[in-house]
């Protein structure tokens, strides 16, 4: 059959090969480090696992739950005043199942075909899928070291800012690991008032944030609740990836819109987890301040130890990410993500992968303890990929 030319828009899955070279060298009984993918290896805490058991004991809570219940909208209403200083009401949530699901759906309540919308690049591949399948155009803004992998929207030209539907911003930064400042912030929405532009804050990583910083929400600066929404996520602070928990949370007239589109497509998130998500955000927290030193004793073992063995990777600000600089004998991305497996059995993620500027670089994964992190650095070390001379692959 002729399937929808909508497939055409998105390329195929630049993580296939790798997966498959991978499982075949594991075969071999050859050690791997696997460090491309971002799903956080510690656990969930206690009372918000047996909180989901208790609530699944119950046979009323495997019905549709229709909504967010009320209980979960006035812990997250709670949180929000607590944690980040912001006061917010209910008509200012909706729930959806992660921030990829979310990004990804956005859209179709946004925008037309056609329309222009602000990614940065390079970015979180959902970012640009979201916009690709509801027909957007994107025009990407860059983020490099010239500015500190930060957004400076005064490099966006004036006739693209006017034809701007929304701009997404992601600060802590995937892949990128750079953390927004005031100043930025305040010029975000400085210039999303100047020439109506919505802001979609991506803000997964408000709790990992490394030497001394502590993470906040856009919603926190004056005017950003005019401008703006942002997706915020159980999944790192609290460990929760595969119970999808998340929310987009602000202006409510654009969260009803979310809210209409995501009635067309669900039922509601499944009880259980709305109680475990309720869990975890009444507390206690400090076992998340605990994760976040650990994530920075992992970000200093890889960093530091890489640039011990010549490599000069930058510490990350924030996130569970590493951004590094690809060798200079090295032009693809990809090409060096298989000779370093096969090399050092080493995995981490193509920058390609992240949009139009990542091509130079790799993201690693803080997903290993510091004493394996120092196994992979020596792998690495031993393999003489760094050294290597010759044309470039």
């Amino acid at each position: 059959m002729d399937f929808s030319k909508r497939l055409d828009r998105f390329e195929d899955e630049i993580f296939a090969s790798l997966q498959k070279k991978s499982a075949e060298l594991e075969a071999q009984g050859k050690p791997i480090y696997n460090m491309y993918i971002g799903t956080p290896d510690f656990p969930v805490q206690e009372h918000i696992r047996n909180t989901l058991i208790e609530a699944a004991k119950d046979p009323n809570n495997w019905k549709y739950s229709l909504r967010d219940i009320p209980q979960l909208q006035n812990a997250l209403i709670d949180y929000y005043q607590s944690r980040f200083g912001v006061t917010i009401t209910a008509d200012m949530i909706q729930s959806c199942f992660g921030s990829q699901e979310g990004i990804g759906h956005i859209g179709l309540a946004l925008i037309d075909e056609g329309d222009t919308v602000l990614l940065p690049t390079p970015c979180y591949p959902v970012f640009i899928a979201g916009v690709k399948l509801a027909g957007g155009e994107p025009y990407y803004y860059p983020l490099d070291e010239s500015t500190n992998f930060l957004p400076d929207v005064t490099k966006i030209p004036e006739e693209v800012a006017r034809k701007a539907k929304f701009m997404i911003v992601s600060l802590p930064a995937n892949p990128l690991g750079s953390v927004g400042t005031p100043e930025i912030y305040k010029s975000i929405i400085a210039f999303a008032k100047k020439y109506d532009i919505l802001i979609i804050h991506d803000n997964a990583y408000s709790d990992i944030i490394f030497d001394g910083v502590t993470g906040g929400s856009f919603l926190a600066y004056e005017g950003a609740m005019d401008v703006g929404v942002e997706f915020f996520s159980l999944s790192k602070s609290f460990n929760m990836t595969g119970a999808r928990v998340s929310f987009l949370i602000g202006r409510p007239d654009v969260v009803a819109a979310f809210r209409k589109i995501r009635g067309q497509i669900d039922f509601g998130m499944f009880l259980p987890i709305q109680y475990a998500a309720i869990a975890a955000l009444r507390g206690p927290l400090d076992g998340v301040k605990k994760q976040c030193a650990l994530y920075e004793e992992r970000r200093n073992a890889l960093c530091g130890g890489l640039r011990s063995i010549g490599w000069n990777v930058p510490d990350s600000k924030g996130s569970m990410f590493v951004w590094a600089p690809i060798p200079e004998h090295y032009s693809s991305s990809m090409d060096f993500c298989m000779d370093l497996l096969y090399q050092s059995g080493v995995m981490c993620t193509p920058g390609a992968s992240f949009g139009p500027l990542g091509e130079r670089y790799v993201r690693f994964a803080l997903v290993l303890p510091p004493e394996e992190i120092a196994k992979a650095v020596q792998a690495i070390a031993d393999s003489g990929i760094l050294n290597a001379k010759g044309d470039n692959k």
